[in-house]
């Protein structure tokens, strides 16, 4: 994949960006920070070049006038709500990045636990956040938020909210997941802020939808495949259109709370703020595409991606035909095919005239590397044998495997396993590999290969199971899968 994106020119006009949005208020800014912190692969994905942990690059400029507030929703604690990408819950990643953060030795204000109402399992999270010293804050509802004006800005409104004290020209507001409250922490906070004679301003950072990218650019589609279930909609902002004449893309839910938000930010501020949604945001990453053709074939390729999630998560009860019915009007939008992902047919070629399962991996050369299932490996595992030996130079027909140790797996998994087959899936294999490398040098030169498996293409002729698939994408490999089960 060329590069279509430039990462260090990046950091330095959104450093320059976020810095003149400060200087617009009295040297204080509460930014809504959306997206992931860290790890974010879906901008990597769609912007080939753009490094995952951009964004904490970015906020590490700012080390000395910045810090973070956390946000979290009390009913997301109670129902331990899980984060569907790393598989653990909204309190765990909420520690974990507080953890990260502390490390960089970036400021943690606080975390806001809004929508509280009681809820039995913040009171442990508070416990736990005061051993870390750090200060929680209780946000009940606001009866007729966001649209009773004067309720909100009443004595049942703001004003009986906890104000979190900061100290530094730009504060963070971030959070674990969706809905956790961070436009409402924000306007409470400016709302106090301004109260006490400080012009305390708001803007939103967001990669994605990007507004000055058309509407039907595949980087901008693909926002769309990404948000598939939530039913966010690209649309062109008409409050810009109206103001400026300029064509700019934001997203349904940010267009449709508008006029809401800017009478808010208004009342706040007193004076008129921002004309537009568009307005609000700081992204500048159109001006870092170096290579506009290249981004729109990546934007494409994830489109195709999330297509085949979609399609294996209707195949396991996931998800509903609503859903599959948006991705698949995105792929007819960009006028895709599923087979324009390359590795597709192959791999399929490959299976039938194998007669059973296959995984296959394309390399960067060009060069695909297939496995298939057998009595000792999934077909995960024996594509991963398979590309280690190819990219350490080592002849095909050589062992890696220590057949003592496979008995001795072979020997538990048979009396712990509900499955007839005993096959080693991937992660299994990295172990065996792992364990076998301490006497054997042809097995830890396939180890050292490992790092050259990040951003590679595969595609399975079914549905691997989530053990295997969470060990890929930790290696880096974007794969996908035929929604079939495996047989």
């Amino acid at each position: 994949m060329k590069v279509a994106f430039e990462h260090e020119k990046y950091l330095k006009i959104q450093k320059e960006k976020i810095e003149e949005r400060i200087k617009k208020f009295d040297n204080k800014l509460y930014l809504e920070f959306g997206g992931k912190l860290f790890d974010d692969l879906h901008a990597s994905r769609v912007l080939p070049g753009f490094k995952p942990d951009a964004k904490i690059e970015l906020l590490k400029q700012f080390k000395n006038e910045l810090e973070v507030i956390f946000c979290i929703n009390a009913n997301d604690i109670e129902k331990n709500k899980i984060r569907a990408d790393y598989g653990i819950s909204y309190e765990q990643d909420l520690l974990r990045l507080i953890e990260k953060m502390r490390k960089m030795d970036i400021l943690v204000s606080g975390v806001a636990i809004n929508m509280y109402t009681g809820q039995k399992g913040v009171e442990k999270l508070e416990k736990t956040l005061k051993k870390k010293n750090i200060t929680s804050y209780l946000f009940e509802p606001i009866a007729g938020y966001p649209n009773d004006i004067e309720k909100i800005f009443g004595k049942d409104g703001f004003e009986r909210n906890p104000y979190i004290k900061t100290s530094k020209k730009l504060v963070v507001i971030t959070a674990p997941g969706p809905n956790s409250g961070k436009l409402a922490t924000c306007l409470s906070q400016m709302y106090h802020e301004n109260k006490n004679g400080i012009r305390a301003g708001y803007a939103k950072y967001e990669t994605f939808p990007v507004w000055n990218l058309g509407l039907l650019h595949p980087v901008n589609v693909a926002y769309e495949a990404a948000t598939v279930d939530l039913g966010d909609v690209n649309m062109i902002d008409p409050f810009h259109m109206q103001e400026y004449n300029i064509e700019a893309v934001n997203y349904n839910r940010d267009i449709s709370t508008f006029p809401i938000l800017k009478n808010m930010l208004n009342q706040i501020m007193g004076e008129k703020i921002y004309n537009s949604p568009t307005d609000m945001g700081v992204n500048m990453i159109k001006q870092c595409i170096v290579d506009d053709e290249a981004a729109k074939e990546a934007g494409c390729q994830e489109v195709i991606r999330r297509y085949y999630g979609t399609m294996c998560d209707m195949k396991k009860g996931t998800t509903t035909q609503e859903v599959v019915d948006r991705i698949c009007a995105l792929m007819t939008k960009l006028n895709l095919n599923k087979q324009d992902r390359s590795i597709v047919d192959y791999t399929i070629e490959a299976a039938e005239k194998k007669k059973t399962n296959v995984v296959a991996i394309e390399l960067k050369d060009g060069k695909i590397i297939t496995g298939k299932e057998s009595k000792l490996l999934s077909a995960s595992s024996a594509m991963l044998i398979n590309t280690l030996k190819q990219l350490a130079g080592l002849p095909d027909k050589e062992y890696l495997l220590s057949p003592e140790v496979l008995e001795g797996i072979f020997k538990m998994k048979q009396k712990i396993s509900y499955r007839k087959n005993y096959c080693l899936n991937i992660q299994e294999v990295l172990i065996t590999l792992s364990i076998c490398s301490s006497n054997n040098k042809s097995a830890e030169k396939a180890i050292e290969q490992l790092e050259k498996l990040n951003e590679l293409e595969a595609h399975s002729t079914y549905i691997v199971t989530s053990e295997e698939n969470n060990v890929m994408k930790n290696l880096g490999i974007r794969l996908t899968s035929e929604p079939k089960f495996e047989n």
